[in-house]
Formats: structure tokens, sequence, C-alpha cells
């Protein structure tokens, strides 16, 4: 038909990506190896401008994040992103505890099979190097530094800067980092099929992912246990009103585009309206417990991998950062992997083969994330509520919302 067009979601690229780059990996010969070292190329380019946007992403999206949670809100705000906080990281020890209890014995046969991945892999034809402006520390930092001045001094100013600087963050991810992503995944998938690992990477990480959709539904389960608890209800029914936000999360991939469902399931819950229409546009903002639980399991996944060592003291400070680095996560499917991205190479020495493999593996399940994300948004609402309810705390300012 004249004028059809398909719409493919991220999701569906990255899946043909992956699937492309398996295909050419494995019936390219070592005499037409130039088709994959051509990948490789653009693979090291992609890799480098990415290294360069993490920390202008992490001071693009913390900096007016928490200059507009400043601005906007009284006590309701402030345990709103307390309650948010807590259970991002709650979701994170949850991850942990079941990685290391469980992917030991679930990898064990895998473990060290992608050490040193660079000896197998085919090199590019050429490297350009694009240096960050500043490290990820650095940003980190800054970001915490300048939102808090901001929100501190109340600059209107400042604000608008750093919101404008985020627009423009956004686009770059958008329009440039998004679209060249299936590209660069293909090309990470292609490689490592003509080096002979991928059939191995693959298998031991549909387990995972199992264990990672598993754990999503334990962190619902207690979030509205804990809602219902404070509010006197059954949470299993409140976990049920949510679920038509879950599953239009699944199609969305983005917490910020499923607000509207979001919204009408959460007062369905009888969640009193006024804490219903902030809490939930915040909270797809700074609650990503799905993703965080999601987050960790793959990154410790690739740690057992790669023969690297797991510690509590390793581990524990890389959630408590990422619980706030969410803050950073961009409202665009795979945004909150690209916002911790500079966590995985400051904090755990991730190296650009291993960050590409933790993006590509996210992704492939952003959509169940994204849903957990949604589906906990309506049970800190309902907790919002019942602090609000029995301790008569009333804002008197009406919180700006956030974009």
């Amino acid at each position: 038909m004249i004028g059809l067009k398909f719409n493919i979601g991220l999701l569906g690229r990255i899946v043909i990506a992956i699937a492309f780059g398996i295909i050419v990996g494995s019936l390219v010969t070592e005499r037409f190896d130039w088709i994959v070292r051509s990948f490789v190329t653009f693979n090291g380019i992609f890799g480098q401008f990415l290294s360069f946007a993490i920390p202008l992403i992490i001071l693009g999206f913390i900096v007016p994040g928490i200059g507009e949670l400043g601005k906007g809100a009284g006590k309701l705000v402030g345990i709103t992103a307390l309650i948010a906080y807590l259970s991002t990281v709650t979701a994170g020890l949850l991850a942990y505890g079941t990685a290391v209890s469980l992917f030991p014995k679930m990898l064990s046969g895998s473990f060290g099979k992608m050490e040193n991945p660079e000896e197998a892999l085919l090199k590019g034809f050429m490297e350009i190097e694009i240096p960050p402006v500043f490290g990820v520390m650095t940003a980190l930092v800054m970001a915490f530094v300048f939102g808090i001045g901001i929100a501190a001094v109340k600059s209107d100013r400042l604000l608008e800067l750093a919101v404008d600087f985020r627009s423009i963050i956004e686009l770059v991810i958008a329009k440039v980092i998004i679209p060249l992503l299936p590209f660069h995944i293909a090309g990470i998938f292609m490689n490592m099929t003509y080096a002979g690992q991928v059939a191995e990477i693959l298998s031991v990480f549909a387990l995972v992912f199992v264990v990672i959709i598993i754990l999503h539904f334990v962190m619902l389960t207690l979030q509205y246990v804990i809602a219902g608890i404070v509010n006197k209800e059954n949470p299993f029914r409140l976990l049920k009103t949510m679920m038509p936000a879950y599953f239009t999360a699944i199609g969305t991939q983005s917490s910020a585009a499923t607000i509207p469902v979001t919204l009408r399931q959460t007062k369905a819950n009888d969640t009193d309206e006024e804490v219903a229409n902030f809490v939930v546009p915040l909270c797809a903002t700074i609650h990503l417990a799905g993703s965080t639980i999601t987050l960790t399991s793959v990154v410790i996944a690739i740690l057992y991998l790669n023969n690297l060592p797991v510690t509590f003291g390793q581990i524990f400070p890389f959630i408590l950062a990422l619980g706030v680095t969410m803050i950073a996560a961009p409202g665009v499917p795979g945004g909150a992997v690209m916002a911790a991205t500079g966590l995985f190479v400051s904090m755990l020495g991730f190296d650009q083969t291993m960050v590409s493999l933790a993006i590509a593996l996210y992704i492939a399940q952003d959509s169940f994330g994204t849903a957990a994300n949604v589906a906990g948004d309506g049970a800190i609402a309902k907790m919002v509520h019942a602090v609000k309810r029995n301790t008569s705390i009333l804002d008197e300012k009406k919180p700006r919302e956030i974009a």
C-alpha cells in the first residue's frame, strides 16, 4: 500500500540488530573479514563519542533534576523523593543478594569465557580518540554542586540554562545516540559471533533475564505490601489495578509516555488526587526500581563472566550512586542505562566492550524494567497518600511539574 509506514520501536531494532550481527558474523569467512572490521571501525568511533557524551549526559540531567526538585516542592515532595530513593536502593540490594546467591552456580561453567575478549575480537581499520571534557566522577560532583546550588539560591536563570542544556543533551541522545545504537550493537554481536563467543553469552543471559523478571515482581509485591499495610488495604487489589499501566509501559518503553495511564490507575486506587498529580510525574523521573534490578543483575553477571571479583563493598556504593544517577535518566527508551554507563566505568572498571554488552543486554529487556518502574509508582503514591493523611502535611506551594 502507498504511504504505508512501519514504525519499529527501539526494542525491535535492537533485536533485528542482534540477529543481523549474529547471522553476518557466522557467515563471514576470513577472506571477507573486512565486513566485520568495517563495523568494528564504526564501533570504535561511536564508542569514543559515547565516552565523550557520558559526562555531559550526567551533568545535563542531574543538575536540572535536582534544581527542579529543590524549587518545586515542600515536605511531601521531599518525602516522595526519599521513599523513591529507598525503594530504588532496596531493589538494587535485592538484585545483589539474589545474584550472588544464584549466579555463581548458574554461570559457573562460563567463568572466564569473556576474559580479555579483545584477544579474540577483530580490530578496526583506524582509531579516533575523542577525549571527554572531564571525567565521570568530576561530572557527578559538578552535577550535585550546581544542582543543589541552583535549588539553594533559587536562581530561575540558572535553572532555565540547565533545562536548556538538558534539552540539547536530549536531542543528542534522541537524534544521534539512540538511532546509531542498533548499528553499534550489530557490530558488537557480529564481532563476538565471528570470534565464537556469542552463543555462550546469549545462553547464559537467557537465564539471567528470567531471574530479573521474577525479581521485578518480587519487588512490586514488596512495594504494594508496604503500601497496603500503611493504608490498611489489600495490596494485591492495589497491584491488580495498576496492571493496565504495567502492560502499557511494556509497549511504550517509557515511564513518561505512560504517565496518563499510570495517573488514571493510581487514582483508581483511591489515591488522593493532589498526591497522585505530583507523585506520578515526579516518580516517572526519579523512581526506577525495576531498571535498578536489571542494571545491578546485568553488571554482576558480566563481572562473573569476566572472572572479576564481586563483593558487597564494591556493589553497595554502586547501588547507592545508581539510585541518585537514575535521576539523570533521560525520558527515552534505554535512558536508564545511558545515564548509568559512567558508573560502570568509574566504579566497576568496565572497559568499552563490557559497557557495550551491558547496554545491549539492558535494552533487550528494557520494556519489563520500565513496566516495573511504572507499576511501582502507584505504590509510592499510596505511601505518600498515607503520610499526608496521617500527618496532615499540606504544601502551601504547588509543586512545579517536572518535564
